[in-house]
């Protein structure tokens, strides 16, 4: 992978500036560059053929017509095949760090009242932007959720369009930034909002705040569903060995939704 992104900032003619940031299982290596139009953010997704295609293949790309919020718009893209397929993205750069180096927040974050202002105008403009795109349809809904929960009533009433991955290691500060939009598109309205809900569970106070600036959304018919499917989706990746400490706050929380 390291390899992957010393080539592309070569193709690109951009100097790496940091040190490389890895995405999950490895599949992605990104890091800040700078070239002649000024700081840049580098990012290479590798993946076996059969799966580099489709919607998650192109949404960081497909996501420069979301507009309205702070998030990187894609500059250019090289793709090559080495019997791995390859995709490059020069993206533009966004000042800040991320709020957690993990996806779940672990430690006490302090962010500004403007930060979470701007985090539910993301949300809100997001939202209410049309799409093609599919993150999460019924049937996968209802699957993910009964295979975890049994036969629960996973009806979603309200559809909208979802980042899909709004966890802590996304978000930037002190100024608010949204990155990683490989997965947007339409889903259960409330899903992002019980995405950061369960990832802040073991921070209380900061999952407090959560749950209270998005009150609206998460205590509704379909926020309840948008959160039994964050829930059956962290649970796969507990049962793959992620998130050990997620396991009893995700438990109560599940519990508390289901009535147990």
């Amino acid at each position: 992978m390291r390899n992957n992104l010393d080539r592309t900032a070569h193709h690109f003619d951009v100097a790496l500036t940091g040190e490389p940031v890895f995405g999950w299982r490895l599949r992605s290596i990104s890091a800040p560059a700078v070239g002649a139009d000024g700081d840049r953010w580098l990012r290479v997704v590798s993946q076996e053929p059969e799966w580099a295609s489709g919607e998650h293949w192109t949404g960081t790309a497909d996501a420069d017509a979301v507009t309205g919020l702070r998030k990187p718009q894609v500059i250019d893209i090289y793709e090559w095949s080495d019997g791995r397929r390859q995709r490059a993205e020069l993206m533009t750069h966004l000042s800040g760090e991320r709020c957690s180096p993990t996806d779940a927040l672990r430690d006490q974050v302090e962010l500004p009242a403007q930060w979470w202002t701007d985090l539910r105008s993301a949300v809100a403009t997001l939202a209410s932007t049309p799409t093609e795109r599919v993150n999460a349809d019924q049937e996968k809904v209802t699957r993910r959720v009964r295979e975890r929960f049994g036969d629960v009533d996973t009806t979603v009433t309200q559809w909208s369009t979802v980042h899909g991955d709004l966890h802590w290691a996304n978000l930037l500060r002190p100024r608010f930034g949204l990155v990683d939009w490989e997965l947007w598109g339409v889903g259960p309205a409330g899903l992002d909002e019980a995405t950061l809900y369960c990832y802040s569970l073991l921070v209380p106070s900061v999952a407090e705040r959560v749950h209270a600036e998005f009150a609206e959304a998460l205590d509704t018919p379909s926020g309840r569903v948008a959160q039994l499917y964050v829930l059956a989706r962290l649970f796969r990746r507990i049962d793959g060995d992620e998130y050990p400490d997620l396991f009893g706050p995700l438990t109560n929380h599940a519990n508390g939704l289901l009535g147990g």
